[in-house]
């Protein structure tokens, strides 16, 4: 598979982490529907030790029927939705706690240069995480401009350069310069390093567009 060729490179993690955000998210509930990726037609999990609330109201239900005392609770799939709903939240506030933390350490690193992999595309640049930390940073397209006109092309997911040709795709490793860690925002902001080998690709493109 994709993910075990990748095993071991650079690029893993970025990978591994977009697979994972591409996945349906779970939601706790009364309906059975079953587990596809296990190809069960009736399921239900939950962790000892007790991690989650939910574990403990599958353990009350557990309990109930053992005791022979089953019950129905009317308010288990409301009871289920906040579940799902807190989840959700604190999934978010976990991102939020990481990028704060990212922001915080790269501060000490302004103006250095690192390998990374690019994690994500937009109109407006590309996300690229550091291989040595895992800190993600976005490269502003305006950025680019001394290099390249570069356009969105939703189709390929890419960022390509009008007159060089050059693509940014996720999962391609590129260096790049940290220039900016805004705590308030949350933010790091990196620049594209040009390698050696890329600056003569660079000086070519420009020679032949004057001709």
């Amino acid at each position: 598979t994709m993910l075990n060729d990748v095993k071991g490179k650079p690029e893993q993690h970025v990978l591994e982490q977009l697979g994972i955000r591409t996945m349906a998210k779970a939601v706790y509930t009364t309906q059975n529907i079953g587990h596809y990726g296990l190809a069960f037609e009736h399921y239900c999990h939950f962790t000892s030790p007790i991690r989650r609330y939910p574990d403990v109201l599958v353990h009350r239900v557990l309990q109930s029927v053992l005791d022979d005392k089953p019950a129905l609770d009317k308010k288990m799939e409301e009871k289920c939705k906040h579940c799902s709903e807190q989840e959700r939240a604190a999934m978010e506030t976990e991102r939020a706690a990481n990028k704060y933390k990212q922001v915080e350490f790269m501060q000490g690193f302004i103006g250095q240069v690192f390998e990374g992999v690019v994690s994500g595309v937009a109109s407006f640049g590309f996300w690229v995480e550091t291989v040595a930390h895992k800190c993600e940073g976005l490269v502003n397209v305006i950025s680019l401009s001394d290099y390249d006109d570069f356009r969105h092309v939703e189709s390929d997911y890419s960022l390509v350069g009008r007159r060089s040709g050059r693509k940014f795709r996720i999962g391609d490793k590129v260096h790049i310069r940290v220039v900016a860690a805004n705590m308030e925002k949350r933010q790091l902001d990196y620049e594209w390093v040009l390698q050696p080998n890329q600056e003569e690709t660079k000086a070519v493109k420009k020679k032949g567009a004057k001709n």
